[in-house]
């Protein structure tokens, strides 16, 4: 197999690069920079891990996959839908084996586009994605109900039923300062004027307002509002500060994690489900982007190529995993990026924030930032979906509902394999109902001489098909002729039907003559020998040969 060519798009982009699309890139890179800062946070405190943890990764995958990927305008980072993978990983391996887990990860990532098979993320259903999505988008929001009432819970569970009866427990301990905050947030998040929303050219004096306010993010608006609000009021809230002491003012320093073979073992199925998670997630988000812009199409192994590298280094220095977001992309391309130099600004950004401003973050209050997350939640989620189900068929239904609350009750793995078991099912069965034998009949057939004809593709489950055409011949049966003209394909499976079907017509002392053979079965027909077992002369070209065989119908 040919391996794909390892050539970032910023390469291609940079041979005419100028000055205009340096402004471009440059203020597109502070928009989602400023944009990406309190997302970064939330998500890495919502994943269990400390907020610096989501701010690295922003910073070093976010440079890495804008350097090195397959896309023009794509953002990379810290994700939600990876808040409930990682935060039952640190659970039940710890931190360290989360590092390595991505490390691994991002390996198969690289070894996916490597080998291009990017594409094979596409063939993924539908409804798989769809439960799976709005299944992670119900776990983020459960996660943040805690934060956003200020409970006194020392340590939230993983488990699903677990969490609801640990809230349910510690309902009495609400924080209201924290819920007004929380609340006030997620309104504030909710009712700011969005520029992806807007139209370019506004009208009117309250339209141009609204498109200048559209340029601050409502999230840094929110955490701003809700920081000076705790410190001018000193509410009684959980904060960065409290929780986990602030925010270090550099980068941390390159540290290699302890990898043993016993590690590796375990972590088989916590590095399958990110890979697989966060190529499904960076080529779904590539093709968002595809779709808002004019510029070339992304190239799928290379982008899984340069999330790959990403998720490698970045726990090298503290990160989780990461991929392709979103809503930091569609603002990037909103705010008007021109090639992948926008992605590296908008990390450079961040990494300016960490030396210059990460003392403040101390007074962050936690309510703020679950609030934020809600939000996050709410858009993550297909919810119209649920409402369109009854005009689809019972297995989409049974895959998109079966998906999403597996993907609730255990975990995304369980529930991307069950998913992907029923597709695989409902596949099979609908093809086999396109497989049909049919008896043909004519004046002019000779007598004995039965024609059927089969339509559709002849494989492992329509073979019954063929095994119960000997029970349909009437007594007197001295041939059968299948015409085979509307025969698309053949299995080894169907060629092993036909193989048996001649066995047993010839202990009857039946004949059986195939007529019309398509390209394919007649290829696996001559490859497999059965062609020298029925007789060269057994396979004609057209029924009218066949006929010719056996006689004319006596007049």
């Amino acid at each position: 197999m040919p391996l794909h060519r390892f050539r970032p798009r910023l390469l291609d982009a940079l041979k005419t690069y100028d000055g205009a699309q340096f402004g471009r890139d440059l203020g597109a890179g502070l928009t989602v920079g400023i944009v990406a800062l309190p997302l970064a946070m939330a998500f890495a405190i919502a994943s269990g891990v400390k907020p610096e943890a989501g701010i690295f990764t922003a910073i070093i995958a976010g440079f890495l996959i804008s350097a090195l990927g397959g896309s023009t305008v794509q953002i990379g980072g810290p994700a939600g839908a990876f808040i409930v993978i990682v935060y039952g990983i640190v659970e039940r391996y710890g931190l360290a084996n989360l590092l390595i887990a991505t490390s691994l990860a991002g390996v198969l990532l690289f070894l996916l586009g490597l080998f291009k098979l990017g594409a094979l993320v596409r063939y993924v259903p539908v409804p798989i994605i769809i439960g799976f999505t709005n299944g992670i988008a119900v776990l983020i929001a459960l996660s943040q109900v805690k934060d956003l009432l200020g409970l006194r819970i020392e340590k939230m569970p993983s488990d699903f039923f677990t969490q609801i009866q640990v809230l349910w427990q510690h309902l009495g301990s609400i924080n209201l300062a924290a819920l007004a905050i929380g609340l006030a947030c997620l309104a504030l998040v909710v009712l700011w004027p969005k520029s992806y929303t807007m139209p370019q050219a506004p009208k009117g004096l309250w339209g141009k307002l609204k498109r200048l306010s559209a340029h601050l993010p409502g999230t840094i608006i929110a955490l701003v509002a809700a920081t000076l609000v705790v410190v001018v009021l000193k509410l009684p809230v959980e904060t960065i500060g409290s929780r986990f002491g602030g925010i270090p003012q550099s980068l941390p320093a390159f540290a290699l994690p302890e990898l043993s073979w016993a590690s590796a073992k375990q972590l088989f199925i916590p590095t399958i489900t990110i890979a697989l998670l966060g190529a499904i997630e960076s080529l779904l988000c590539a093709r968002v982007a595809d779709n808002a812009t004019e510029f070339p199409r992304h190239d799928p192994n290379q982008e899984l190529m340069g999330q790959g590298v990403a998720n490698f280094v970045a726990p090298f220095f503290g990160g989780i995993p990461a991929t392709g977001t979103i809503a930091r992309t569609v603002t990037n391309v909103r705010a008007g990026a021109a090639s992948p130099v926008a992605g590296i600004v908008h990390a450079l950004t961040l990494l300016a924030v960490v030396l210059l401003a990460a003392p403040l973050a101390v007074h962050v209050p936690l309510a703020a930032l679950a609030g934020i997350l809600m939000f996050v939640a709410w858009n993550m989620g297909e919810w119209h979906e649920f409402a369109r189900l009854r005009r689809f068929s019972v297995q989409y239904r049974t895959i998109l509902v079966g998906t999403f609350v597996l993907t609730v009750v255990f975990d995304l793995t369980v529930a991307v394999e069950v998913g992907l078991v029923l597709a695989c099912v409902f596949f099979i069965y609908r093809m086999s109902t396109l497989f049909s034998v049919r008896a043909h009949t004519a004046d002019d057939m000779p007598p004995g001489v039965m024609v059927f004809e089969l339509f559709g593709s002849l494989f492992f489950g329509a073979v019954g098909k063929i095994e119960a055409l000997p029970a349909q011949l009437p007594a007197g049966t001295r041939a059968v002729v299948l015409e085979m003209h509307l025969l698309i394909s053949m299995d080894t499976s169907g060629l092993e039907a036909l193989e048996q079907l001649h066995r047993v017509l010839k202990r009857r002392e039946i004949g059986l003559v195939l007529a019309n053979v398509n390209e394919q079965p007649l290829s696996l027909i001559r490859r497999s020998g059965f062609e020298a077992v029925i007789g060269a002369d057994a396979i004609v070209p057209n029924v009218a040969e066949a006929m010719g065989q056996f006689g004319t119908r006596p007049s």
